[in-house]
């Protein structure tokens, strides 16, 4: 049976002319319209908005928590199919004479950045300590919580949430747009990545629809990304000593969530209009070498050896459980305080929520991590986004959380960095270790800190926007005109601040986790479309048939 050459040409219908022009107008307008209700929603009734987006977030995570863990292991396991597979692991994406855009230190800083980076100052401290304190071993009498033999335990669990499971999720993502774009010549949007399931019938609704789910994916994604950032930057605030912006337990104030808005929003608008390669590439490689100096200070200053062994031997224990923690479900009996009630709980509220996560963080860390790995072959490209920004969780986890558990344990540290919010965590930890020597040097950590955090954001912020505008642009990767990057650069902050002044960071989690299930159909889709089209190809390889269709010059190395 003869095999066809692949579909390299999908048409989305673009305004000529007008304020849309070059702009894909359904899915632009329609995801301007849903965003701007959500957000007018949670501003002006806050209460009621946090009161129906907990209830949906309840149904969901009572139904969906089984597909959201199964799904999620799908991703792993397609990431190594297409990785160790050798007729995939070398099809380059793009032509075959193209090599990478970008160095790999640049590469690299942009994934990391773009990703993960914001997260990495809230959780590589205050997730170690959560899990020290409670997780599935200790609900089951397996383990004892804030105990020596727990520790291991939590950094199962630490790394499970931010290890492999979640950088396949934006591979998946990442993969499949390179790969139809760059070989396929294909617009650089979501749809895209499903043309060997839907063929042609994209270029209509059924395409805008998958362009939109991803938009209001991403955006409340991005979300959850910022409503952290932004709780934790107006610690870090009150912590270099401008009052007034934090109330009593640590949380920031209406106040000063509008001031950390208007000041992270205001400078990534800014840099989304320089675009990739010059504000959002500058960024990235300042917020790495700031980051490896903070690194670097835990790790020669901190728990040196308790982050050894957290770091390798954590890891050990991680891979061994993959498996187990990658597939089992907890199921309740619907008594409230049992055991099998606490474990579905904590799963819920722990690797559900993650996975919801990562799934809505997709459509834009995908597309990005598509944008610069032009010219990298699907192993490189799979062993750079999955296993390479997952190991630097892990020695964020193992040194920055393992000097706060072994200060706590073994250097007098109380409730000083445990009892401080999980923002604040980082700053109480840095402030305690320095402090006694001098005042002035915990200061100066405090602000690297509050700048590093600042660059991680706006990196974050910036790309989200520039995403968005591709994907509503039908995947032009070009300049787009400054009121659009302006209305989403508002949109994001509106939505950030309306989420937090309704409910705090839980009323973005339930807004998050609500928006990323009809993209977690469309990411399962993603990985048999890439498995059909990789099989395809190698068909067409052998029979003589390109499959290689983009034509473009060679993009000369950085």
């Amino acid at each position: 049976m003869s095999i066809k050459p692949p579909l390299s040409d999908l048409p989305i219908k673009t305004a000529d002319s007008g304020f849309y022009s070059g702009f894909s107008v359904n899915v632009a307008v329609i995801s301007k319209i849903i965003i701007s209700v959500l957000a007018v929603w949670c501003i002006v009734w806050p209460i009621q908005a946090g009161a129906v987006l907990g209830n949906w977030n309840a149904i969901i995570l009572e139904i969906f928590a089984s597909w959201y863990i199964w799904v999620t292991a799908a991703f792993v396991i397609t990431c190594l199919i297409l990785a160790l597979w050798p007729a995939s692991g070398r099809m380059k994406l793009g032509a075959d004479h193209e090599v990478p855009e970008f160095t790999n230190f640049s590469w690299f800083s942009m994934m990391f950045g773009a990703g993960i980076g914001v997260g990495m100052l809230t959780w590589a401290v205050a997730e170690p300590v959560a899990h020290f304190k409670n997780n599935p071993s200790v609900i089951q009498g397996i383990t004892d919580g804030s105990a020596e033999n727990n520790i291991m335990a939590a950094y199962e669990w630490s790394y499970l949430h931010w290890g492999f499971s979640a950088w396949s999720t934006y591979a998946i993502a990442g993969l499949a747009l390179a790969f139809f774009a760059y070989r396929r010549g294909l617009p650089l949007t979501i749809r895209s990545s499903l043309t060997p399931l839907f063929g042609k019938a994209l270029s209509g609704p059924l395409g805008n629809i998958i362009d939109i789910v991803a938009v209001v994916a991403t955006i409340l994604g991005v979300a959850q990304t910022l409503g952290f950032g932004v709780e934790q930057f107006v610690a870090g605030l009150n912590r270099i000593g401008i009052s007034g912006l934090v109330m009593e337990d640590g949380s920031a104030t209406t106040v000063g969530i509008i001031v950390a808005l208007l000041f992270i929003m205001g400078a990534s608008t800014l840099s989304a209009m320089s675009g990739v390669g010059k504000g959002i590439k500058w960024l990235s490689n300042i917020n790495m070498v700031l980051s490896i100096f903070l690194l670097g200070f835990f790790i020669i200053f901190g728990a040196t050896w308790f982050g050894v062994n957290a770091f390798f031997v954590g890891i050990w224990e991680y891979l061994k459980a993959l498996p187990w923690m990658s597939f089992n479900v907890f199921v309740s009996d619907g008594v409230e305080g049992s055991e099998s009630f606490l474990l579905a709980q904590w799963q819920g509220w722990w690797p559900v929520f993650y996975w919801a996560w990562w799934i809505a963080f997709a459509p834009f860390v995908g597309l990005f991590l598509a944008r610069i790995s032009r010219g990298r072959t699907i192993r490189e490209f799979v062993l750079g986004a999955m296993i390479v920004p997952a190991l630097m969780c892990f020695v964020w986890f193992a040194w920055a959380g393992g000097t706060a558990i072994d200060l706590t344990l073994n250097g007098d540290a109380g409730d000083t960095i445990f009892g401080a919010a999980n923002g604040d965590k980082i700053f109480a930890m840095t402030e305690f270790m320095l402090a006694p020597i001098a005042e002035a040097l915990a200061w100066a950590m405090a602000v690297l800190i509050v700048v590093l955090l600042m660059t991680f954001l706006v990196t974050s912020a910036d790309s989200a926007v520039l995403i968005v505008n591709t994907i509503n642009a039908a995947g032009d990767e070009g300049p787009k005109a400054r009121p659009h990057i302006l209305f989403w650069g508002a949109a994001l902050a509106l939505v950030v601040g309306g989420l937090l002044i309704s409910g705090g960071t839980g009323a973005i989690q339930t807004a998050m986790v609500i928006g990323a299930l009809p993209f977690s159909v469309v990411m399962a889709l993603m990985c048999i479309s890439l498995l059909k089209a990789v099989y395809n190809d190698g068909r067409r390889e052998a029979a003589g048939v390109e499959s290689v269709t983009v034509d473009t010059q060679a993009t000369p190395a950085e």
